[in-house]
């Protein structure tokens, strides 16, 4: 166990269910979709959000897959909202008729996060895997209409990050009070998608020039968050503020995570079918694992970075090296950087394509919540 200090936890990710209408390609929910079918019924929820506010959450983001496809959606707000909880909801949109968002508005939601793949419908739509822009955009107006703080998230790849201006522009005309600008992550479906969505360097650099403008022209009346891609940052992110600092994911079977990809790492289960969401932050190996500095290997444990960035990414050092506990390859003193370096390098050999074939997310989860 690291020696670490720790506090409570800031914010929860509820990821309601893994169901949606959507195909991306870039999704970060786990490949094996169905082995999440036995969602958490509206109770256990409810249970979670309490035992969350207990333990000190304030924020709580709903997400999934599709939380719109929850019909108890409403109920889990409402009892979020009785509780005191800031409550964001991040969806697709798909499914935000007037008539769902009145009673989600009823209901005590504080914000909505609407997901665009791109500023036109062609491109969108195929990212998308179905058509979906136009309805994108008519539930962004109604999210102003009903007087939500509106946020647009798109996730950047090779495929949209030349079109990052006229995605700004979008994102002006439909009065958005913040934009997430997210280049790519590479865990699960991106990363087996990796060859047709990291972009080329010259394509990032053009793309932090528009978005540093756009900054300077929008200062105080929209946000702009602009999260460079990792495979070209010197040194790695932070996991999540560092494992187990601040952020805890809830996912549809219960398990709770560190951060929302780390499925697939070698680590004990944490259920809240199980046990109480305080136990499993404050005491379960799986939170404690990587909690600190005591577990690092070298470089990181002499490094002065290492409260920095703590390590980096444990999922990218899993999914890049098959060790969790090696540096981030993307640090560039990582042993294994040429891993990154090598796929930078192909990106940049590779001319830009619109027609680059990318294996979409397949969505085979039918089975409802109790």
């Amino acid at each position: 166990m690291a020696s670490a200090v720790v506090d409570r936890p800031f914010g929860l990710l509820a990821e309601l269910t893994y169901r949606c209408p959507l195909h991306c390609p870039y999704c970060s929910n786990p490949l094996e979709l169905a082995a999440y079918r036995d969602e958490l019924s509206t109770a256990e929820w409810q249970r979670v959000l309490t035992e969350a506010r207990e333990l000190g959450v304030l924020q709580l983001h709903l997400s999934g897959g599709e939380p719109l496809l929850r019909r108890d959606l409403a109920e889990i707000v409402r009892t979020a909202s009785e509780l005191g909880l800031y409550t964001n909801l991040i969806t697709s949109a798909l499914g935000l008729t007037p008539r769902r968002a009145g009673q989600l508005r009823t209901a005590g939601l504080d914000h909505v996060q609407i997901s665009l793949q791109a500023d036109e419908a062609a491109l969108s739509d195929r990212l998308a895997g179905t058509p979906s822009f136009e309805r994108k955009l008519s539930a962004a107006r109604l999210v102003k209409q009903l007087g939500w703080p509106l946020t647009l998230n798109v996730v950047l790849h090779r495929e949209n990050l030349d079109r990052v201006d006229r995605i700004l522009d979008l994102a002006e005309e439909l009065a958005a009070d913040r934009i997430e600008l997210a280049n790519t992550q590479y865990y699960g479906w991106a990363l087996r998608n990796r060859a047709g969505l990291l972009p080329g360097r010259a394509q990032v650099e053009r793309a932090e020039v528009v978005v540093r403008a756009a900054r300077e022209r929008l200062a105080g009346r929209m946000e702009i968050i602009y999260v460079l891609p990792d495979y070209y940052s010197r040194y790695p992110k932070p996991c999540m503020g560092g494992w187990g600092r601040r952020q805890l994911t809830v996912v549809p079977d219960g398990n709770v995570l560190p951060c929302p990809t780390a499925h697939d790492l070698p680590l004990p289960r944490a259920s809240v079918r199980e046990h109480s969401l305080a136990w499993i932050w404050w005491e379960s190996p799986l939170f404690r694992r990587f909690r600190g500095t005591d577990w690092m290997p070298e470089p990181c444990r002499s490094c002065n970075r290492r409260e920095l960035d703590f390590g980096g990414c444990r999922c990218q050092a899993f999914q890049l090296t098959g060790d969790a506990a090696r540096t981030d390859p993307v640090c560039h003193l990582s042993p294994d950087h040429g891993i990154v370096a090598a796929a930078v390098r192909a990106a940049d050999e590779v001319p830009r394509s619109s027609d680059a074939v990318l294996t979409p997310r397949r969505t085979r989860v039918t089975r409802q919540s109790r």
